[in-house]
């Protein structure tokens, strides 16, 4: 029985796909930044402090949450 009740879960885990849709628009969202930056050279500078920004709370969110 807890053999076949593992091989349940992984099935389940395996069709899982909530989190697809916020991966593939995060994607998106920095290809556009990409693009938009090689464009036009003024917005670049922005574009690159807005990442700076997103990568400096991210990486203290982790850090709290690990701590």
């Amino acid at each position: 029985m807890n053999k076949t009740m593992k091989l349940l879960w992984s099935a389940r885990i395996l069709k899982d796909t909530k989190g697809q849709d916020l991966i593939e628009y995060a994607l998106l969202a920095g290809f556009v930044a990409v693009a938009a930056g090689a464009i036009m050279p003024g917005v670049a500078d922005s574009i690159g402090m807005i990442f700076s920004k997103v990568s400096n709370t991210m990486s203290t969110a982790a850090s709290q949450g690990a701590s």
